[in-house]
């Protein structure tokens, strides 16, 4: 028997996704300055990092140029160096905040690679916890992410800021 979990803040991610014509809501975040409705927690100089709107875990976090690039050979030394530099604080600041037993940190190039968004190289953060792969996602095929995103994003952009 099928369950239902109701997600009705997934419609916007459904509408966006079966456009045919969309622009690239990483370059979209990029240039608007409303941080919090885009979820950017930091800009960089040629990077930044923002929160994943369907994430995995709480504190999922991705890092991109802010140029629209496919392909990781296309990214310049600075743009490289500044997305492990921001690796490394977006970890610091996840562990502070956030106390997971672990991360998995990577990238998915190209569509067979599991990449959803193609276009725009991105670096995934994921925090994770002992024990994240309870009952609910084996026996319910659901997830439950338990802190909004809002909150989210408030206590990663104030741990950041201390940071720098």
């Amino acid at each position: 028997m099928m369950k239902i979990l109701y997600a009705p803040w997934r419609i916007t991610y459904i509408k966006w996704f079966s456009k045919k014509e969309r622009e690239c809501f990483l370059c979209e975040a990029s240039r608007d300055e409303d941080d919090a409705r885009n979820l950017v927690v930091h800009r960089g100089q040629s990077c930044f990092v923002i929160l994943n709107r369907y994430p995995y875990n709480n504190g999922h976090l991705m890092i991109a140029p802010y140029r629209h690039v496919r392909r990781i050979t296309d990214l310049g030394d600075d743009e490289l160096l500044e997305m492990i530099k921001l690796l490394k604080l977006s970890i610091a600041a996840l562990e502070s905040e956030y106390k997971p037993d672990g991360f998995n940190v990577g990238l998915n190039i190209g569509k067979a690679a599991g990449a959803g968004l193609e276009e725009h190289i991105h670096l995934h953060i994921v925090p994770r916890w002992v024990g994240d792969t309870n009952f609910m996602p084996v026996l319910a095929n659901t997830k439950v992410i338990p802190e909004s995103l809002e909150e989210s994003w408030r206590r990663l952009r104030d741990r950041l800021q201390a940071l720098f």
